[in-house]
């Protein structure tokens, strides 16, 4: 059985485009949420070995929610992901606690080598 990943994106599309990706590379799906208050429950519930995390959100960013995920559990493994570039996102970000950063739209190979890294 392959690492368990939620997928948090308030994209449909985009949650589909990186559910594709690691589905064909062998990881299980654990879950998705479209936004950071989706994505805090569901990391309770679910407790997956990662989570994708978009950083713009509508009811609560990634940031925010990765924080609030961190203090569930601190060795929680949570990439993050945007759009934008935006480096004082990207500091925040990691300050936070992601473990790596991924910018869309998705590079296969980016995204896998930010998996295995944050997965160790």
């Amino acid at each position: 059985m392959g690492k368990s990943i939620l997928i948090v994106d308030d994209a449909a599309f985009m949650r589909m485009m990186i559910k594709d990706i690691l589905v064909k590379n062998g990881f299980t799906i654990a879950g998705e949420a479209q936004d950071g208050l989706q994505a805090v429950e569901k990391y309770k519930e679910l407790m997956p070995d990662l989570v994708t995390m978009d950083i713009t959100m509508p009811e609560m960013d990634g940031i925010a929610a990765l924080k609030q995920i961190k203090e569930i559990n601190p060795n929680a493994k949570v990439l993050m992901c945007s759009a934008m570039g935006q480096q004082a996102m990207v500091i925040d970000a990691i300050q936070a606690g992601a473990k790596d950063f991924i910018v869309k739209p998705f590079q296969v190979d980016r995204v896998l080598e930010a998996i295995q890294k944050a997965l160790g």
